[in-house]
């Protein structure tokens, strides 16, 4: 039964209000004892529930994983060790792993057809993890995703060299380290709104990411907007927000 069922039985009398709400909130949550899963998310903000993989068991992933499919849902989770994979592949054996990002994703239902343009930029290699999180969720939420990565500013002819590329954006997401330089540079030769994430890369006075993340939130640029440290998922989804127009 759907909500608009739900809602044409109670209009023609034949369910009470408060048996209609208990069933509405069916819909909006489902209880599995050690976690309650928003399954109204994907109606409500058009992405469902996406799961944080970190500190969670494998029983408990296959869990969740279980009942989000279950409600339909595709489902992605990031922070996803090899253990935890393995564990949820042997329930779901499509469930793919994207092993640079550590993300899982299951399609259950059909993708979004991607749109637009978003570009996610690396200063170096050692980023690319956190790029690779960020452009994969993004794609997930719909988005035409394009990679431009290692174009730090210790070469700065090579992020030149994409100029093209970086000019049709909708929206870039610029992830760096060490001094966190590289989205003030993108920002000022570009018109796009720009998501800066900082990473943890770097030596001993980068702070796990601190002095990128200072930099970053100290930019004279215009249109820079700054995520936490190593927050590819926020800022994927950001990304596509903007993208789609929401």
């Amino acid at each position: 039964m759907t909500v608009r069922d739900i809602l044409n039985s109670v209009a023609d009398g034949t369910l009470s209000a408060a048996k209609a709400l208990r069933q509405i909130d069916g819909f909006r949550e489902k209880n599995i004892g050690f976690a309650r899963l928003d399954t109204d998310r994907l109606r409500r903000r058009g992405f469902p529930e996406v799961i944080f993989g970190q500190g969670k068991t494998p029983e408990q992933l296959v869990k969740i994983v279980s009942t989000l499919a279950a409600a339909g849902q595709n489902c992605i989770a990031t922070r996803i060790s090899k253990e935890q994979y393995h564990a949820v592949k042997t329930a779901f054996p499509n469930i793919r792993y994207h092993e640079s990002a550590r993300v899982l994703t299951l399609d259950i239902t059909k993708r979004p057809r991607p749109k637009g343009c978003v570009v996610v930029l690396s200063a170096g290699t050692t980023d690319i993890p956190i790029a690779e999180e960020a452009a994969l969720v993004a794609e997930n939420m719909g988005a035409q995703v394009e990679r431009v990565y290692d174009v730090g500013v210790a070469g700065l002819h090579r992020l030149l060299h994409h100029l093209p590329v970086m000019r049709k954006a909708r929206v870039m997401i610029v992830v760096a380290g060490m001094e966190g330089a590289l989205p003030s540079v993108v920002g000022g030769l570009t018109n796009c709104p720009i998501i800066a994430v900082p990473t943890s890369i770097g030596y001993g006075t980068s702070m796990g990411g601190i002095t990128a993340l200072l930099a970053m939130l100290n930019s004279c640029v215009p249109g820079i907007t700054v995520v936490n440290i190593d927050n590819g998922f926020g800022a994927g989804v950001a990304a596509a927000m903007i993208n789609k127009g929401k």
